[in-house]
């Protein structure tokens, strides 16, 4: 339940919050009349965040900068999730530009294996109609670069070398690194300074990393980790988390660089960095 929620909306804190209200609606209910409690659950969690869309993206609207989903190395419901690979961040960011039914459908097909016709009772269409929902869904997927398998041991070569160039103030080094059309986005919600917009290209791209590395990056050290399922930049400094950085390429350069800064978002990375990863 927690996997369908998570998924849907983006959001573990959500997610949890959509447990509670479908735990409730379950003690509310004569357990004798339910003849199969996981598909009850199911469509409980499912209708709940169908209906929470709404308010979700009504207060993303008005989120200071980039809203960027929550991620999670949480430890318990997550575990099975990633090792179906259903939970990376990558696809995470692309089940985002979906619609809700379209978003729903994928994730009860593809990660749960609901068939077409379950996942219409589960929704409230028709098999036909939920068919075509997945079908349009798994198109945008494919589409995605960014949901292509990583080759960890190159990501890791890769990372490394655009760590040193960051670090360096190596503008030229990283340029070399970058997409021509590469994007960088950073969520921070407004409790930490990070840029409210997407940066696009890559020389604004190299300059404002090693800008806001030169002015914000004393004290923090950079790990490789693993978060959702894929590997990671886990930012560290003595006092704390300060952030989680998703890089995916396209062959050798970096095409996209997500940064989530909000620590209101960071509590479900779980471990001390230099001890565990």
């Amino acid at each position: 339940m927690f996997g369908i929620a998570y998924q849907m909306l983006g959001s573990a804190t959500d997610a949890d919050e959509v447990l509670q209200e479908a735990w409730l609606r379950w003690q509310s209910v004569d357990h004798q009349t339910v003849k199969e409690p996981a598909a009850f659950l199911a469509k409980v969690v499912t209708n709940l965040c169908l209906n929470q869309f709404t308010s979700a993206r009504a207060r993303r609207e008005t989120y200071v900068g980039e809203w960027l989903p929550e991620p999670t190395n949480h430890q318990g419901p997550l575990d099975q999730l990633a090792q179906q690979e259903s939970v990376s961040y990558a696809l995470l960011l692309v089940l985002e530009k979906l619609t809700p039914a379209e978003r729903a459908a994928y994730v009860l097909r593809e990660a749960f294996a609901y068939s077409h016709r379950e996942v219409a009772d589960l929704i409230g269409t028709t098999e036909a109609n939920a068919r075509q929902l997945h079908s349009r869904a798994r198109k945008h997927v494919a589409a995605d670069q960014r949901t292509a398998r990583v080759d960890p041991g190159k990501w890791r070569l890769l990372v490394e070398r655009f760590l040193a160039a960051a670090q360096h103030g190596d503008i030229a080094g990283l340029e070399k690194l970058l997409a021509a059309d590469v994007v960088s986005r950073a969520d921070g919600g407004g409790k930490v300074m990070a840029a409210r917009n997407p940066i696009h290209g890559r020389d604004r791209v190299a300059r404002y990393l090693i800008g806001t590395l030169t002015k914000f990056g004393a004290g923090i050290t950079p790990y490789l980790g693993e978060v959702n399922g894929e590997p990671a930049i886990i930012a560290a400094a003595p006092d704390g988390m300060r952030g989680v950085i998703f890089i995916h390429f396209e062959g050798d350069l970096i095409a996209s660089l997500e940064m989530v800064l909000n620590p209101d978002k960071l509590s479900r990375i779980e471990g001390l960095p230099g001890l565990d990863w």
